[in-house]
């Protein structure tokens, strides 16, 4: 299960997706997230899942290894459904005791479905396709403004890439300290809600132990290489756009505008 979380890794191989500018991407990302809130409707989701679908064909990111990544948010979109479900009021489709399942429900509970998968796919693309260093390049570089307003945009940036590039080492981390506690008899499969809640102690305990020690060794290794974050460095690639990166922008902006005028003007 932990191993396919896609979240935060990086796929290599060679794509227009993965050659595009990590500004591009990013704004990308934004955007098609941004259209997932506008549209509400079927049509529009069905807009969104195509332009999904080119851009993972496009990536070279094989589609089993995407929705290998889907397993990880199964219980939260359960949880989503069912309480968009049963918590809805509106028209009363089916009754059983005091549960009830309106009309308004089963369309909330499924564009929300819709909704968590799209979002976690498209935000997986992001990651997939670009490496921990272009991800704070292109932050950096699109936070730039906010350095009028004395905000540590170098800083911010490396933070979030950190957090990132950590997510499938402390995941590698808990999947190895899960099965030498398996080893040594733990079970953390039987028993009820609170019963596997405490054998998750054993887990939790070495696994902070172990992301506070990669976190010190991170830190001695960059104070050893003299590592000094903010203004003056400069960059052994420097973000320019290409003309790709310029027609990317303007597919991503038409996209947006077409579920805008199918989400809200339309219908």
């Amino acid at each position: 299960m932990l191993r396919d979380i896609t979240l935060g890794q990086y796929y290599q191989t060679d794509s227009v997706i993965h050659r595009l500018d990590p500004r591009v991407k990013l704004v990308g990302t934004l955007l098609f997230i941004v259209s997932l809130f506008v549209v509400d409707n079927f049509i529009g989701y069905a807009i969104a899942a195509a332009f999904l679908l080119v851009v993972i064909k496009l990536s070279k990111v094989p589609f089993k290894f995407m929705v290998r990544g889907m397993k990880a948010i199964v219980f939260l979109l359960i949880i989503a459904v069912i309480f968009n479900l049963f918590l809805t009021p509106g028209e009363v489709v089916f009754s059983v005791w005091k549960i009830q399942i309106t009309k308004e429900g089963i369309y909330l509970a499924s564009f929300m479905a819709i909704r968590l998968i799209f979002l976690i796919m498209g935000s997986s693309v992001m990651t997939l396709t670009t490496t921990p260093n272009q991800l704070t390049d292109g932050l950096e570089k699109l936070l730039n403004p906010l350095k009028i307003f004395k905000v540590p945009v170098h800083e911010i940036a490396m933070m979030m890439s950190i957090a990132l590039r950590f997510i499938p080492i402390l995941l590698e981390e808990t999947d190895k300290i899960m099965k030498a506690q398996i080893a040594r008899g733990a079970d953390f499969e039987s028993g009820n809600l609170i019963k596997k809640a405490k054998s998750l102690v054993p887990l939790l305990v070495p696994l902070f132990i172990s992301a506070f020690r990669r976190a010190n060794d991170l830190a001695t290794a960059m104070e050893a290489r003299c590592y000094r974050g903010g203004d003056f460095r400069t960059k052994m690639k420097p973000l320019i756009y290409q003309k790709r990166d310029r027609w990317a922008y303007v597919v991503c902006w038409f996209y947006l505008s077409l579920c805008i005028i199918i989400g809200r003007v339309l219908l």
